[in-house]
């Protein structure tokens, strides 16, 4: 599976930026897709997630009610709809894939990250 997001970019706080994140290869396998977040000197951490079927939607809860994660199965995409922005989600943002091959050990892929700087 491959992955490449696009979307990131500067934006003034209380603004609204929208990633989206294209997926290729084995898609059928992949079984969950979520957007995780790095800013400097931090820990990479989840932001929301999505499963395959589009019904079960977790965020984080510094996000919620802000982002709203989405995917179009036809279009092989996922997008991350951000809005009323804060300096705090200033980071890299990457996409993640879960793909479950029926072998028993789901393997995660990533994407290589967009930057995503909110300014004052």
């Amino acid at each position: 599976v491959q992955l490449a997001e696009s979307g990131g970019g500067l934006v003034q706080a209380g603004g609204s930026l929208k990633l989206s994140c294209v997926y290729s290869g084995s898609t059928r396998s992949i079984h969950v897709m979520g957007w995780y977040r790095q800013a400097p000197g931090k820990q990479r951490e989840l932001v929301a997630s999505i499963n395959s079927g589009g019904a079960n939607i977790n965020y984080a809860d510094s996000v919620k009610g802000r982002f709203t994660i989405s995917r179009d199965s036809a279009k092989n995409t996922m997008y991350l709809q951000m809005n009323s922005l804060k300096r705090e989600d200033t980071a890299v943002y990457y996409c993640m894939a879960n793909v479950d091959y029926g072998l028993g050990l789901p393997v995660d892929y990533w994407g290589q990250g967009t930057q995503v700087t909110v300014s004052s």
